[in-house]
């Protein structure tokens, strides 16, 4: 991947004086080949998820090279979620602050490329001097020991980037704002996804509040009733005091379920950009989403290009790569060429007046000797980094793969659960309803009836969970696909 080349360009005459341009020294960077490869494990995956007699619980098709929206989230047709995610968009810090860092490395960039042009600078001196007579003779032309002079000089200096120092340095910091441009791009991916996945989360926890609010108010009820057959001697006062203990436990899950919704919506007033007195208006419930039927599934060595974590760390490999060549040029000679001219006069206007200009023209070439191994040792120390980069590329490619691998598979098993899920609860369902139809009979025990209300409470918060786990890990297949960045107008 890495190969080095040295080449020697004509030799022209520029002001006089012998200049040399050559081609950047240096290994030239090639991106590493994507993963080979359409599968995401040695097994295939389905072309589609189970189903489930549910709202939610619609098979999932997967469609090969599918592309991604760039507003992806519109899928789960929320009109609340699309609302909050443009607020999050216009108000985050985070992209702000990713938005500035882009500048600044692009500016960087630009103030590097200044190199590869002649600087010139103009310098104007006036000075009233007098001359000491008694020892030396008057230094003005009149023979007056006072004298004003004047002087306007024009210098020009120009180092040619013979050897590529000066490219390589550019090519090196335009990568560096390649890595800034793409980790805006992850910015802006993971914080649409951290909103879509905090809204999800608030639904599932607001329906598992509102479950167990539903729980507690058919405790009280029994409760009541149950008090009132005691006091008509109808049953033990043991009997009561078992429901009353099933109440209490119940009232006992309701804070926990209330304060993780409250935090909740505290993370999603921060995502937004608001402070914790901004909480926004927008409320989510799980019967406000849709579940995105038809998903994408892309290639592997796609997912590599789509991928803005993958992207910028190529960007810093080859900024590393860059640095190598910054550190061989390093070791070369540099060249000068430095041209100034100006004018002397006594007034100030005879300053361009015939013989009063000056002028002078120099050229030098500089040669590193001896350092003490210093920049052999940069020279090392970059391709070291640059190995360092290259693990870390790879590793970075390892963990997207897997991300995606990790989606998919999640999405198969959240839809079997799902499934199992529905039907654990609608069987918990039918038999509370026909144990309290016994007690009231005199056909079943209280202690049945505390049996078949825990489970029920038991199996509706687990359709709750598998429901927004269902579109929690939908986003997240979007996410670890990309996100669509490349379809956003810029």
């Amino acid at each position: 991947m890495l190969r080095s080349r040295f080449c020697l360009r004509r030799v022209v005459t520029l002001g006089g004086c012998l200049a040399v341009a050559g081609c950047a020294v240096g290994p030239d960077y090639k991106t590493p080949a994507s993963p080979a490869g359409s599968a995401y494990g040695k097994a295939a995956m389905p072309a589609a998820t189970a189903s489930a007699d549910d709202r939610l619980g619609g098979a999932q098709h997967f469609v090969a090279g599918a592309d991604i929206p760039a507003q992806w989230w519109t899928l789960f047709h929320s009109p609340a979620l699309n609302r909050l995610v443009d607020q999050a968009l216009r108000h985050n810090p985070s992209l702000a602050a990713a938005q500035a860092a882009l500048k600044q490395a692009r500016e960087n960039v630009y103030a590097q490329e200044g190199a590869y042009f002649p600087q010139i600078s103009g310098e104007f001196d006036a000075s009233r001097n007098k001359t000491a007579t008694r020892s030396v003779s008057p230094a003005s032309a009149t023979g007056n020991p006072y004298y004003t002079l004047y002087t306007a000089e024009l210098s020009v200096s120009y180092t040619p980037d013979v050897f590529g120092l000066n490219r390589r340095t550019v090519e090196s910091l335009a990568a560096q704002a390649e890595n800034q441009r793409f980790q805006l791009e992850a910015t802006y991916l993971t914080l649409t996804s951290n909103v879509v996945s905090a809204a999800i989360q608030e639904a599932s926890l607001r329906a598992q509040v509102a479950a167990t609010e539903q729980t507690v108010r058919n405790d009280e009820q029994l409760v009541a009733l149950l008090n009132q057959q005691y006091r008509l001697g109808q049953i033990a006062k043991v009997d009561a005091i078992a429901q009353e203990a099933a109440l209490a436990q119940a009232r006992q899950t309701l804070p926990p379920l209330q304060k993780a919704l409250a935090l909740q919506r505290d993370l999603v007033t921060a995502l937004v950009g608001g402070y914790p007195v901004d909480e926004p208006a927008e409320q989510f419930e799980l019967a406000g989403f849709d579940l995105p039927l038809t998903l994408p599934e892309s290639l592997p060595s796609n997912v590599v290009r789509q991928r803005p974590d993958v992207r910028a760390a190529d960007a810093t490999l080859h900024s590393a790569s860059a640095q190598i060549g910054v550190a061989i040029a390093n070791r070369l000679p540099q060249f000068q060429i430095s041209p100034f001219g100006g004018s002397d006069a006594n007034h100030f206007d005879q300053l361009f007046a015939p013989g009063n200009g000056f002028w002078s023209l120099a050229a030098g070439v500089t040669q590193p000797i001896f350092e003490g191994g210093t920049l052999l040792h940069k020279e090392r120390a970059a391709r070291a980094a640059y190995d360092q980069a290259a693990a870390q590329y790879k590793s970075t490619v390892i963990s997207a793969l897997q991300n995606v691998a990790d989606s998919l598979k999640a999405l198969q098993f959240d839809a079997e659960t799902l499934n199992g899920a529905v039907a654990a609860e609608r069987a918990a369902r039918d038999t509370l309803d026909i144990t309290q139809l016994q007690v009231k009979l005199g056909a079943a025990s209280y202690v049945a009836l505390l049996n078949a209300e825990l489970a029920y409470q038991t199996a509706h918060v687990a359709l709750v969970q598998a429901q927004a786990g269902r579109l929690a890990d939908t986003a997240a297949l979007f996410q670890s696909l990309g996100g669509g960045w490349w379809n956003r107008p810029l």
